[in-house]
């Protein structure tokens, strides 16, 4: 297959992006497959015509690591100029490709916009479409979902700037609290306050990302995540911070976590989790993969925190790992996000 893997982009998740890509990409070419690794935003040079450019993308490129520090976007978008997000030759790369793997992460790739787009234009793509994107994306709405269909979340007020944070006490939240970005990922945004001050400079932090914030319960228990493929959650995986929690940091730095697949869980729990994956899955009406976070409590209780349609493939990404505990390789792994991926998207339209 002609395969274009769509990253980087111009969110704060950028550089996971770019890793993922790039991993992705090579995982491809050694599967037998001709893939393009372009910038969403960057764009891509071609190697004479797009036939020429995907006949020449059988050799692997680097991997870039994950940084610490979250990407300066004004500069990114300084350094490129011009309008919109589909920089230099995406559009007529996706258009001639045989499928786009969505190796985004962040706003610009699961918001739904860039899977609209490609809606008009007859792209196939991995992942959900753009409604079960959207919504996913906005831990707001989300949360109404869950609400409403009986999947148990921390409880939280919805803030905009310029709303007054007592709310938080009327609504009966009392520290310690958990305060997160409306839209983010990439736990970028996202803190937990213990004292007054924590929690006032937790809101002023999270503000600076995003104009819409959550207040959130927090609740003590098991990080718990769980991925699924095709409506069939994968073995979840405990995930044990070396030191503090599971921040950015944490999360994509090598040696930081302690990731236990699959997960030491009873098997009342292991099934509570599952179907916990797989009633969130259908209730933001999300296809092909995605991945669940959960806090496990001491009596056996998940409570969904969000869902992640573009989970990360990263050296130290979740999914993999789960892929991995039921004998799938990497390589397995990303043909079987496209079948499956694409198989849903044709039988959409059947």
């Amino acid at each position: 297959m002609n395969i274009v893997v769509l990253c980087g982009g111009l969110s704060p998740e950028r550089n996971v992006s770019l890793s993922t890509g790039a991993m992705v990409r090579n995982a491809l070419v050694e599967r037998g497959h001709r893939a393009v690794c372009a910038d969403l935003f960057l764009g891509c040079e071609l190697n004479g015509s797009v036939e020429q450019t995907f006949a020449a993308a059988v050799s692997p490129i680097p991997v870039p690591p994950v940084s610490e520090e979250v990407p300066d976007l004004e500069l990114l978008r300084a350094e490129r100029g011009g309008k919109g997000i589909f920089g230099k030759n995406i559009i007529e790369l996706c258009m001639a490709a045989d499928a786009v793997f969505m190796a985004l992460h962040g706003a610009d790739g699961e918001n739904g916009r860039i899977q609209a787009a490609f809606d008009l234009l007859g792209i196939k793509y991995t992942g959900s479409g753009y409604l079960g994107s959207a919504v996913a994306m906005n831990k707001s709405l989300t949360k109404y979902i869950f609400l409403s269909d009986g999947i148990l979340t921390p409880k939280s007020v919805h803030l905009k700037k310029g709303d007054d944070v007592g709310i938080c006490a009327a609504e009966g939240l009392e520290l310690p609290l958990v305060v997160k970005t409306c839209s983010g990922g990439s736990s970028i945004g996202v803190y937990i306050a213990s004292t007054e001050e924590e929690f006032k400079n937790a809101v002023d932090g999270a503000f600076r990302y995003e104009d819409e914030i959550l207040i959130e319960e927090y609740i003590k228990g098991r990080e718990i995540t769980c991925g699924i493929i095709g409506g069939s959650p994968l073995p979840p995986v405990e995930i044990i911070p070396r030191e503090g929690w599971y921040d950015y940091k944490n999360k994509y730095q090598p040696g930081k976590t302690v990731d236990i697949c699959p997960a030491e869980l009873s098997a009342d729990d292991e099934a509570a989790v599952r179907e916990a994956t797989r009633r969130a899955f259908r209730a933001l009406q999300l296809k092909g993969y995605a991945r669940m976070d959960f806090i496990l409590t001491e009596d056996g209780k998940p409570y969904c925190l969000e869902a992640n349609t573009l989970p990360g493939m990263t050296p130290t990404s979740l999914v993999p790992q789960e892929a991995a505990a039921i004998g799938m390789s990497y390589g397995e792994l990303c043909e079987e996000l496209i079948r499956v991926s694409l198989g849903e998207s044709e039988a959409a339209h059947a």
